[in-house]
């Protein structure tokens, strides 16, 4: 498979498959194809290592086979999560149908570096490319790939790339990764607490921007059920709670100072001024526009 470069919407828009590099070891790839003629065509994992591959169908089908080794299967509506280690192969699509992938391609250190070493566990102990996972992709990723497409079409902010790069990543391989031992009841290791510590701090310093559970506990290296248990032990308060209260007494600071509405919906992560209006008026009892300046 061969990746070029794409540095404006018209290149995205056109077929072939573009390679966008969101950090080292992590790469988005999408792919626009409609051969006239069944297209088999040599492909080969990216990285010189071993890693994973989340690949979202959005059009079509195709399918992968390497030499000498398995098939694997890529449709719409579905997720495939494959593991390689210096995989080479064919790709195959059918005459005449439109095929749109997006994929996610992390390497055996990036997966290391954020998700701890329990990862390594689910890559291959030798050269070849295996199949962690084929199912359905669920509705919550919609809105993270819609973003992605219409950020990469844009050429848009590299920040809001890698949030919903990382939410995508730690909320499909969330279910794949072996859970970590358990430390004894009512006992926290020194190292999951720094990485809980280190969530509220994200949480608190970028309340503009679409924080999800899956991306804070893919951003930390922790599982996001452990995340949670974890912040509600230390701070007596889920992550999605905590958040939000951060956002809305930011948001009254921010509206006592003179800021407008709208000002404040999009400093704390709301890019719907009434949707950000409704919590507003949920958590204060009153609109934001009865806040006044100097209250």
């Amino acid at each position: 498979m061969q990746y070029g470069a794409s540095s404006n919407s018209r290149d995205f828009l056109q077929q072939g498959t573009w390679l966008h590099r969101l950090d080292d070891g992590l790469a988005l790839a999408f792919t626009r194809c409609r051969p006239p003629r069944a297209l088999i065509e040599t492909s080969h994992t990216p990285h010189a290592e071993a890693g994973i591959i989340l690949t979202f169908g959005l059009l079509g089908s195709s399918e992968y086979r390497e030499y000498c080794g398995p098939r694997v299967d890529f449709c719409r509506g579905h997720t495939t999560v494959t593991a390689f280690d210096h995989s080479r192969g064919e790709r195959r699509m059918p005459a005449g149908e439109s095929v749109l992938q997006l994929r996610l391609i992390a390497s055996a250190e990036w997966l290391t570096r954020y998700l701890g070493k329990s990862s390594q566990a689910t890559l291959p102990t030798s050269s070849g490319i295996r199949t962690l996972a084929f199912r359905p992709t669920p509705a919550s990723s919609g809105a993270h790939l819609q973003a992605l497409r219409t950020l990469l079409q844009t050429n848009g902010s590299r920040i809001q790339l890698h949030i919903h790069a990382l939410s995508l990543m730690g909320e499909q391989l969330e279910t794949l990764l072996p859970p970590p031992a358990a430390p004894a009841k009512g006992r926290m290791t020194t190292a999951d607490a720094e990485r809980i510590h280190q969530a509220r701090n994200i949480i608190v310093e970028e309340l503009d921007t679409p924080l999800t559970l899956a991306y804070l506990a893919a951003r930390v290296g922790l599982g996001e059920q452990k995340l949670k248990a974890g912040f509600q032990h230390l701070f007596d308060i889920t992550p999605g709670r905590f958040l939000h209260e951060q956002r809305m007494r930011h948001a009254h600071r921010l509206l006592e100072s003179g800021q407008q509405v709208a000002q404040a919906a999009y400093a704390t992560g709301y890019r719907h001024p009434s949707n950000f209006s409704a919590a507003f008026s949920g958590f204060f009892g009153y609109p934001p526009k009865a806040v006044k300046h100097g209250r």
